[in-house]
């Protein structure tokens, strides 16, 4: 994913989650949030970010967020990158070891939309959950940073797939270069980590990639261990 336009700005606030109180060239200005999480730990006042200019005149806000300095550590919280990261690394024979023969972006399973389907005539059919994750602690990355029922809905809809002959994934895109494993945030969402650890017992393959975020590129990057 390339950025063209981004700029450093500072942050002031938060007053909603999708709106950001921002200083950029000496001037306040606010900002979209595309990211619905807390992200409590990286929006702090005084943070240095990276905002994107849109050139549509039409346009409420003009600027976007992109990415936040959590000391020197460059975090991208853009929750549109996960989804284009992990679909260029199925593409490019990156993310499994393979380049499926076809691609489908939110298909259709059950009550839920997955993010991937793959088909491929030597590995059969696939489904792949994507979850972008910007939580940091002490060197480790974890998901979620608030609760989430449809997570867990999209974990059990992976279940009942790789039951029915799917091979499923769940995909946790970290978009931080930095951390050394992955691990469910059973502190913030119990069920979650529970139902993760089920899919893995049940045969759904757990995924986790750290990313190398800069001011005009974020890329999914290298495997990370998954700690349950």
């Amino acid at each position: 994913m390339k950025y063209t336009n981004a700029e450093r700005a500072e942050f002031i606030s938060r007053p909603n989650r999708f709106i950001a109180n921002i200083i950029i060239d000496g001037r306040e200005e606010k900002a979209h949030v595309p990211n619905t999480g807390r992200c409590k730990e990286l929006l702090i006042k005084g943070a240095k970010i990276l905002v994107s200019k849109s050139d549509n005149p039409k346009r409420k806000l003009k600027y976007s967020l992109l990415s936040v300095y959590k000391g020197d550590m460059l975090v991208n919280i853009d929750s549109q990158n996960p989804n284009r990261l992990v679909y260029e690394a199925l593409a490019e024979g990156r993310l499994l070891g393979f380049v499926p023969d076809t691609i489908c972006r939110e298909y259709n399973y059950g009550d839920s939309r997955i993010d991937l389907m793959y088909e491929d005539k030597i590995h059969g059919k696939g489904l792949i959950e994507v979850k972008g994750c910007t939580l940091e602690i002490e060197g480790r990355a974890y998901f979620p940073d608030a609760p989430t029922q449809r997570g867990v809905k999209h974990l059990r809809e992976l279940i009942a797939a790789q039951k029915a002959g799917w091979q499923c994934h769940v995909v946790f895109a970290v978009q931080m270069k930095g951390v050394e494993s992955f691990s469910p945030n059973r502190r913030t969402h119990g069920e979650f980590a529970d139902v993760l650890a089920e899919a893995a017992a049940a045969g759904v393959e757990v995924l986790a990639f750290d990313s190398l975020v800069s001011a005009h590129e974020v890329v999914l990057d290298k495997a990370l261990p998954v700690i349950l």
